[in-house]
């Protein structure tokens, strides 16, 4: 499952925190190395913070715990979205705290749709978008 480059102290221990959990990889984005569950973001995480994904529920109850604040993208509050600061998730039980929270919210998600692949594309007939050939 390590296949990032960013490899820091807090991503190491999301990854150790999710070794256990079934349909689990990592993705680059935001920056952070993105946890997907189940074809579905569940965490990131980076050195100064995660990004956790919740029920929306439970957001406002969320933001009460220190270094908690609401993801904000192009100016826009993203409900069910928190960053927690590093220094909220110094001990295993803090870390823990938020990843059993994002792993519930993804448990209720349905199951992601199945992506075509791109052999799969080529094979029913769709060409690349973008101009671009490729050359056995």
């Amino acid at each position: 499952m390590n296949t990032s480059s960013i490899s820091d102290d807090l991503v190491d221990r999301v990854r150790h925190a999710l070794a256990d959990v079934a349909d689990v990889r990592e993705k680059r984005m935001f920056g952070s190395v993105g946890f997907m569950v189940r074809d579905h973001l569940c965490v990131t995480a980076r050195p100064e913070r995660l990004m956790c994904r919740i029920d929306p529920a439970l957001h406002e109850m969320a933001l009460q715990r220190d270094g908690v604040e609401t993801v904000v993208m192009k100016g826009r509050p993203y409900p069910g979205y928190v960053f927690v600061a590093a220094t909220a998730v110094r001990t295993k039980a803090a870390l823990d705290y938020w990843i059993e929270l994002s792993l519930k919210f993804n448990a209720t998600l349905p199951a992601a749709r199945a992506k075509k692949s791109p052999s799969r594309a080529r094979a029913k007939g769709a060409g690349a978008t973008d101009g671009s050939h490729s050359r056995s």
